[in-house]
């Protein structure tokens, strides 16, 4: 399957998309200044006793090829330990789509960073009813609202 094919799938049919309330572990990367923002949340579970990522789920405000990557990526770190997860370059996490064109590479840089940014609070975890949403996040501070439908 081409790149193109792959990332349009994965655009047509996101998986594991929207947040999640009983998260062990919550990410961000981007910038509301520049509009890229990806949230990724993480609930663990044991298995052998070793702790593995059991489900991960994102939200996304930017480009689509960051939800494909996104989608992608919450697949391929499913069973895996916080360490083999956070040991994934953002390469790694978006290679079954195929090669990104070189202006899309950020695009996996940035699921990369929500993913290391969550996985490097398992420790202490960040509860995710305590986060605020990746919408209230982009709220402009001068009192203008953003509001999505």
């Amino acid at each position: 399957m081409k790149s193109v094919d792959a990332i349009d799938e994965a655009i047509r049919d996101p998986k594991n998309l929207g947040e999640m309330t009983e998260a062990d572990a919550v990410g961000t990367a981007g910038s509301a200044d520049c509009g890229d923002m990806l949230r990724m949340w993480i609930k663990f579970r044991e298995v052998g006793g070793r702790r593995v990522i059991d489900k991960a789920t994102f939200q996304s405000f930017g480009c689509q090829t960051a939800i494909a990557v996104a989608s992608m990526a919450t697949e391929l770190i499913k069973g895996k330990t916080p360490q083999e997860a956070l040991s994934m370059s953002g390469e790694e996490l978006s290679a079954p789509l195929g090669p990104l064109a070189p202006m899309k590479i950020h695009c996996a840089q940035l699921v990369e960073g929500a993913l290391k940014n969550a996985l490097t609070g398992v420790v202490v975890p960040i509860p995710a009813a305590n986060a605020p949403s990746l919408a209230d996040s982009l709220q402009p501070k001068a009192g203008l609202k953003i509001t999505f439908r």
